[in-house]
């Protein structure tokens, strides 16, 4: 089996097992994972990225192609573009205590995309943001195409699968045809007729990155499709290693807490693994794109300390991401998938026992995650509002020992 030189060749809700408690880094990407999630403890032979034999002996920045691949999908159960709803992660919990670590759980490769019925509005943002700002939010280097094309063919296989309604592929030469917007896909052209991380970008709801390692043993970010960021800019972490990627974004406790482990996952995940992982984060405008209150997107310096303080509820909104993360067998390159839910704080503390939890959730910051939340720009408003909404549930007879039936985290 040949070896590459990777710098020169260039359905609805599942429970999904808690793998553990592992010190990484809040995802490498950085300043939009406003708060690295916990997770319960596991023993390090459930933890994924255990290495192998082969891994071991492997040297950094060379990937022997593994003969693995990635499952057919089952069609999404009564998946539909109109009525399908997003699934309603809730990833926070009660204080009093807040870990600094990154929570992973095993997921099935049947679950790398979750498409919805707001398909139709990240769609038309992806597509004006590609208009207007092309290569400023997608872009590959050269060492990374290979594994750009690897991810384009393998969403490719994937989609038509998992969502039949939406998307059709005739054969491995035929177009991959989008059947609500009428697009046509050619995935086999060489060259791509544009760059195949924007590609990528145009078929999900999900931000994409690609990490590559070289041979000094680090993951590079040189490749990403990042559309609907809303805290954080392509421009500013292309070409970053992990670390620098946390630490030029003020991750709390990264060096202490987080960076020795980040690092080992990165080079023992394997290509028959995949995990995923939760986080949430507060925002007092309503941008999905980009959160307009920390500043124009285009300013030198964009920050919390911008943004109104105390503005009224009907401002705040609840921003969570769902990730996964996986080795793509081909390249060896690490794949995120960043898929961000996004919904009024109104609108979520309707739900029951979630104004209770997120008050508690956001008192247990310590100061160093609120400065990097921002916390100080809306907390007042927020958790009286919060505390309001939960007082009413419980005054309506809430059962306050049923949550954990109820509400399994991350809903």
């Amino acid at each position: 089996m040949a070896v590459l030189d990777i710098p020169g060749y260039v359905a609805r809700h599942y429970p999904l097992a808690i793998v553990g408690i592992i010190a990484l880094a809040v995802s490498p990407f950085l300043i939009r994972l406003r708060w690295p999630a916990p997770a319960l403890k596991a023993t390090a032979a459930t933890l994924p990225g255990k290495k192998s034999k082969q891994q071991e002996q492997r040297e950094w920045g060379k990937w022997t192609p593994s003969d693995f691949k990635m499952p057919t999908p089952e069609p999404y159960p009564d998946w539909s573009i109109e009525t399908t709803k997003p699934l309603p992660y809730r990833p926070f919990r009660y204080g009093p205590k807040y870990h600094v670590t990154m929570g992973l759980r095993t997921a099935q490769h049947a679950e790398w995309i979750e498409l919805d019925n707001h398909y139709p509005r990240y769609h038309a943002d992806k597509a004006r943001r590609i208009l207007e700002r092309g290569p400023q939010c997608c872009r590959t280097a050269p060492e990374a195409y290979p594994a750009a094309v690897e991810l384009l063919e393998d969403l490719a296989a994937y989609l038509p699968a998992r969502y039949p309604s939406l998307y059709r592929r005739a054969g491995p030469d035929a177009p991959l045809e989008n059947l609500w917007s009428g697009e046509k896909f050619d995935i086999s052209a060489r060259p791509l007729p544009e760059d195949p991380m924007q590609m990528c970008a145009r078929l999900v709801q999900d931000d994409l990155a690609l990490m590559i390692e070289r041979a000094d043993g680090q993951y590079y970010l040189l490749a990403g499709a990042i559309l609907l960021p809303g805290f954080w800019r392509l421009g500013d972490k292309f070409g970053m290693a992990l670390p620098e990627i946390h630490t030029s974004g003020d991750v709390p406790q990264f060096r202490e807490k987080l960076e020795r482990g980040m690092t080992n996952f990165f080079r023992r995940v394997r290509p028959d693994e995949m995990v995923a992982r939760n986080n949430y984060f507060l925002q007092v405008d309503d941008g999905l794109a980009w959160s307009w209150s920390i500043g124009d997107e285009d300013s030198a310096d964009v920050s919390w300390s911008t943004a109104e303080k105390n503005r009224a509820i009907a401002h705040h909104f609840f921003r969570s991401e769902r990730q996964t993360l996986r080795r793509l067998p081909r390249t060896g390159a690490v794949v995120f998938t960043i898929r961000t839910y996004f919904h009024s704080v109104t609108e979520i503390a309707q739900e029951e026992y979630v104004p209770g939890r997120l008050a508690s959730a956001v008192r247990s910051w310590g100061d160093d995650v609120s400065r990097y939340k921002g916390k100080e720009r809306y907390g007042d408003v927020l958790l009286e509002y919060l505390d309001k909404k939960h007082a009413e549930q419980v005054q309506r007879g809430l059962d306050m020992s049923r949550e954990d039936e109820a509400r399994a985290y991350p809903y």
